[in-house]
């Protein structure tokens, strides 16, 4: 599922399996590298994200002798509870007509 705002795809499979790496690792580069994506990549996804929400998902502490880090906010933890819902909801409304189109396709 995806959720435009305009051009911009606010919320999608990507953007939600980010949150859920950073969740994870508490770390955007971390996060980034299970998911072999770059860093660069994975920060544009979530500024873009925390852009098109009313309150941001994720905050993010500057590094420093310590390190830095990144957390989901309240807004973050419900948009991923919300989105992963929305589509096991989904799943189970559409069970057979996603069997029908499991039949088109090539094995």
């Amino acid at each position: 599922m995806r959720v435009t705002v305009g051009d911009v795809i606010a919320v999608g499979p990507g953007k939600i399996a980010l949150l859920e790496a950073l969740n994870e690792t508490g770390s955007i580069t971390a996060a980034a590298k299970s998911l072999d994506m770059s860093y660069r990549r994975a920060w544009l996804l979530i500024d873009e994200l925390n852009r098109t929400l009313k309150e941001p998902a994720v905050a993010t502490a500057a590094g420093g002798a310590k390190g830095g880090g990144s957390a989901l906010t309240e807004t973050g933890r419900a948009l991923v509870g919300l989105y992963r819902q929305i589509e096991a909801t989904a799943l189970q409304a559409c069970k057979p007509e996603i069997r029908q189109l499991m039949k088109l396709l090539a094995s």
